[in-house]
């Protein structure tokens, strides 16, 4: 815990003289509870009121009371509290605080992923039954592979009304809630008896042919006047090859571009799951993408110009430290404008920077740089050189047509209506994330809508995909963003789901693989944002994040970087875990169980329109062997549980005892 605390401490501007407290254990912490040491870690200076009568100090650095009367200084310590945006302090009886919490501590961390009857007390035993057969199906090769084509079959034979029938009664009665309003409502009414919240998603996907994706993809992508010829890489090209954006993708849902029409349809539709988190949730979320709102080839060359200016402002800043400590001054601005050839005159630069200069710093860091992209011609119109092969003009960055920021107004309106309904109907809304190349202008449109919508609490969350290598530099300048113009920062951690199609498409087109090493890497930069942004929320940080994962290892990290961290209740409240329905309820319900915030991703839809999200559920079982495997296992115990004990006709079980805040 020391640890954890000392870098909080440094992190949260504690003084180096009181860092010292925190060097080794002190004997102080036998009069102190962990709680109220923890406190004291994010501001508040425990040297404050000591002095030479109070410690003796020892050879070996450490601290100790040096008389008994003197430990009741230290019982005044204070807890911060928050009230009108000040810090306030009250006095804490310290053995009270201990002993209130022991049951509580015990309830809330030791919780065991291992034990089957807890987890699936929830369920029936044909619920269980039903869980197992579909696992034990994900495995056959042959059914994964060829699944929408049976499933058609059987329709095309039986009918409409029995093939439902079956349906419910297996893989769509296992990973989807329902049709309509009142089957949603059931299954997260049962949910919440278990203490797990819902997480709604609209489960249909267009059934296309892969000729015909391409084809919308292509057509939608193009822009009509060619005019970034000059600039588009590879990355940021729209290819046929890679046209059907569902190749090799089997845990997200993909959306082509049909016509303005088509992404009103869309957003109606997200308007209702909204209605829904709020007829069936307190405080629920709802989760859309934005390539259902417009156009694709917006977000393609926006994302191109975002990224052309953080690699030019690296160029002038340099790539030391962190990407949110890199900044410059006039100087560096007019010497490293001279190497890289663009032609200004000294005063155009002074007068250049100075407008750059938001806030009259004297540099210029990320956060002001990213500010100007929101004037993207006049920006882009800044930084001309001359290009060696043609001799002519032409600027570093790319700039959007007329027709491009039409695109843009049209998605942020879309996406501004769902922003207000969630806002209006104490709902959070989920952006999830997209390919790389994509990516950038949906991370910017989110936090546009952010720093509108979050002002009070967390309305909007990103996601945040860690197997790409820039997965910590977006954090940090979101999140510095958010602390400078003191908005909530939502954000979803997930390890990502395009890894195999963008590591094919980079090595194609020849341009840098975005994409962790190996997945090695990939979990220790999940597990070290994790720990970083759980120490961010220790210090007072206004962050709510959604730890959504399957890897149960990850999972344990968190609830154990939590626990050193001892957080408070109001702390806690800020971290949700997230799975989806029906995989790892192993996992969720005991969470749930324990009082944490534990959430399923919760589809629905008509049977019909959700076999691709079905179909690739079972992609996804089927390549994720370890953790099925488990799973398998665990429901084959718990069959046998109630066998042996003759509970055949057992019924699911309500968790009355699960902790709320």
């Amino acid at each position: 815990m020391y640890k954890v605390g000392l870098n909080c401490a440094i992190r949260c501007g504690v003084s180096r003289k009181s860092q010292l407290f925190f060097r080794e254990p002190p004997r102080l912490q036998s009069v102190l509870s962990t709680r109220l040491s923890s406190r004291v870690l994010c501001g508040f200076n425990p040297w404050r009121g000591l002095n030479k009568d109070n410690l003796k100090v020892h050879k070996k650095g450490s601290t100790e009371v040096g008389q008994q009367k003197n430990a009741s200084f230290m019982l005044r310590f204070t807890s911060l509290l928050h009230s009108d945006s000040k810090r306030n302090f009250e006095t804490i009886d310290v053995s009270n605080v201990s002993e209130s919490n022991k049951k509580l501590v015990e309830k809330q961390w030791d919780i065991d992923f291992e034990n089957a009857e807890k987890a699936y007390m929830n369920k029936s035993t044909f619920e269980i039954l039903r869980a197992a057969l579909v696992f034990q199906l994900c495995t056959i090769n042959f059914l994964v592979d060829n699944g929408i084509y049976m499933a058609k079959y059987v329709e095309k034979i039986f009918g409409q009304k029995i093939f439902k029938t079956l349906m419910k009664l297996t893989v769509y009665g296992h990973f989807v809630a329902g049709e309509n309003q009142e089957e949603i409502k059931t299954v997260i009414n049962k949910l919440q008896e278990n203490g797990v919240g819902a997480i709604l998603d609209y489960g249909v996907e267009e059934d296309l042919s892969e000729e015909k994706a391409k084809d919308l993809e292509m057509t939608s992508c193009t822009s009509d006047a060619d005019h970034h010829e000059e600039h588009g890489s590879g990355k940021y090209k729209p290819h046929r090859q890679f046209g059907d954006r569902r190749q090799k993708v089997v845990s997200a849902r993909t959306y082509f571009y049909e016509g303005e029409e088509k992404c009103d349809e869309n957003m109606k539709i997200f308007l209702k799951c909204i209605d829904a988190a709020e007829f069936a949730t307190d405080g629920g979320f709802a989760a859309i993408k934005l390539t259902a709102l417009g156009r694709p080839q917006f977000l393609l060359q926006f994302s191109e110009v975002l990224t052309k200016a953080r690699q030019l402002f690296q160029k002038y800043s340099g790539r030391d430290g962190d990407i949110v400590n890199r900044k410059f001054d006039l100087k560096r601005f007019e010497n490293k404008s001279e190497k890289l050839g663009v032609l200004m005159s000294r005063d155009e630069s002074r007068k250049w920077f100075t407008w750059m200069d938001r806030d009259d710093t004297g540099f210029v860091d990320l956060l002001d740089w990213n500010e100007l992209i929101a004037d993207n011609r006049k920006f882009s119109k800044l930084f001309n050189v001359i290009d060696p092969v043609t001799g002519e003009e032409q600027s570093l960055l790319p700039n959007l047509s007329d027709s491009e920021e039409a695109q843009m107004k049209r998605m942020l309106q879309r996406v501004d209506v769902l922003a207000q309904s969630a806002l209006e109907k104490g709902v959070r809304l989920m952006i999830d994330a997209e390919q790389s190349y994509f990516q950038p202008a949906i991370s910017r449109i989110t936090m546009e809508m952010m720093r509108k919508f979050n002002k009070d609490r967390t309305v909007i969350m990103n996601t945040y995909q860690c197997y790409l290598k820039d997965a910590r530099d977006n954090v940090l300048a979101d999140l510095a963003l958010s602390k400078r113009e003191q908005f909530h920062f939502g954000l979803k951690l997930v390890r990502g789901a395009y890894m195999l199609q963008e590591r094919e498409r980079a090595q194609e087109f020849d341009y840098d693989d975005p994409i962790q090493s190996n997945y090695d890497a990939t979990n220790s930069n999940y597990n070290q944002l994790l720990n970083f942004l759980l120490q961010e929320i220790f210090c007072e940080g206004n962050i709510t994040i959604m730890a959504a994962t399957h890897n149960e290892e990850s999972v344990k990290y968190a609830l154990k970087t939590m626990r050193e961290l001892d957080m408070t209740s109001e702390q806690l409240s800020q971290v949700y875990f997230g799975q989806l329905l029906g995989m790892c309820d192993h996992i969720t319900f005991p969470l749930g169980h324990a009082g944490h915030h534990a959430f399923k991703y919760v589809p629905f839809g008509p049977v019909a329109d959700v076999l691709p999200y079905l179909h690739r559920r079972a992609q996804e079982n089927k390549s994720v062997l370890s953790a099925s495997k488990k799973e398998r296992q665990m429901l084959r115990r718990e069959l046998w549980r109630r066998a042996k004990n003759m509970m055949y006709l057992s019924k699911p079980q309500v968790a009355r005892s699960h902790v709320t805040d």
